[in-house]
């Protein structure tokens, strides 16, 4: 496997802690990626996640969209975000990624990171915003920021339309795979690892899709109800960090233990918050048909080889939690407006074709839907090189 084009690590002088970038790949001189912040993060953690970047950068290549793929990237910060010092650092660390930001990486949020916390760090470090970089290839840049900003300004039943595109597009990638197996949405019982942005928005869409969330887990344990849990219930009792307010538990809720989600009794299990979350010590606990990874990287390869061997579906991070990232771009190109109808129909359209194209490919193949969805990556970076090119 290549090594990545940039890769550099920075060191905090007030703190000693740890930050991270690797630009992975290049297109007209751009990359992509969020920035994330984490107890733990290391160099080799973001390394991973800027090739997947670059992975759904081409996933998403459509000739016939003004959107044209960026080269993946990704930001790493080894700290707590709930760390008094976290604002602080976060301001530091952009400040010395300034050049990067404006030249040649696009970023936003990720774990531990909501996009408006992003973006005022991104200002007090003196950028005028987290995807500058990106300005020079916009046909009219004062109509497609203003149409960005719009955008983020559309909210949905009380939740921003920036918040729920990505779960959207987990939830679509869950009813493909369905469909393609002809389950019925009403005998599909889910398990979602993590409430917040991508955990809480795909548990909403699957609910009013007609699936039944029965365990959601968060950083105090799991909440579990066979019966199905009042979803839009405790979407209301979250915090900024996905933690649901007990008090809004209902009689028949249950709580558990932090990792009871992966046994739960359920056919759908969604890890959306942290990577690793999949082990071969804790894989054998899963009884679900398939994994879907709202998160990245949530499941280690040698977990998904023994999950493999036993039935067990894994559909990849690559393609499932993309639909964010595509989102800001179709709607900074000009592909979507600011409109949540449009937006989410572009979503749905968008993510079942992928996940359809994916999983007919590993079906042909015979191989896994990871694996299916790398080879179709690797066909299109060499078309997106010849006809754009690495650098500008």
């Amino acid at each position: 496997m290549a090594a990545p084009l940039l890769s550099l690590t920075w060191t905090d002088h007030i703190t000693g802690r740890k930050g991270f970038l690797v630009v992975d790949r290049l297109v007209r001189g751009v990359s992509s990626g969020g920035l994330r912040m984490r107890e733990g993060c290391t160099l080799d953690e973001v390394t991973g996640l800027a090739r997947g970047m670059t992975m759904k950068e081409a996933l998403h290549y459509d000739p016939e969209c003004r959107y044209v793929p960026l080269g993946g990237a990704k930001g790493g910060i080894d700290c707590d975000p709930r760390d008094p010092g976290a604002y602080d650092l976060l301001v530091r660390y952009l400040r010395a990624m300034r050049p990067y930001v404006e030249d040649l990486w696009t970023t936003g949020e990720d774990l531990g990171l909501s996009q408006d916390v992003v973006d005022r760090a991104a200002a007090e470090a003196g950028l005028v915003s987290s995807v500058q970089a990106v300005y020079p290839l916009l046909d009219d840049e004062a109509a497609a920021r203003r149409r960005l900003s719009d955008a983020f300004a559309v909210e949905v039943d009380g939740i921003g339309l920036a918040e729920l595109v990505g779960g959207c597009g987990v939830a679509e990638s869950v009813l493909t795979a369905l469909d393609r197996a002809a389950v019925p949405y009403w005998r599909t019982r889910v398990a979602v690892q993590g409430f917040g942005t991508m955990g809480g928005a795909t548990a909403r869409f699957l609910t009013r899709a007609g699936l039944t969330v029965v365990a959601v887990a968060d950083i105090k344990g799991t909440i579990a109800n066979p019966a199905g849990l009042d979803v839009e219930s405790l979407l209301a009792a979250r915090d900024a960090h996905g933690t649901v307010d007990r008090a809004a538990l209902r009689p028949g809720d249950r709580e558990l233990p932090g990792d009871a989600w992966l046994s739960a009794e359920a056919e759908v299990l969604v890890p959306a918050a942290v990577s690793y979350a999949v082990d071969t010590a804790n894989q054998g606990q899963i009884t679900a048909r398939w994994i879907v990874e709202a998160a990245n990287m949530p499941v280690l390869p040698e977990a998904e080889n023994l999950l493999a061997a036993r039935g067990v579906t894994v559909l990849p991070d690559v393609v499932v939690n993309s639909a964010t990232n595509a989102w800001w771009w179709w709607t900074l190109f000009g592909d979507v407006g600011p409109d949540a109808e449009e937006a989410l129909a572009h979503v749905r359209r968008a993510m079942r074709t992928l996940t359809e194209g994916m999983l007919a490919r590993a079906e042909r193949d015979g191989t896994t839907p990871r694996a299916a969805a790398h080879a179709i990556a690797a066909e299109r970076l060499p078309v997106i090189a010849d006809r754009y090119g690495w650098y500008r």
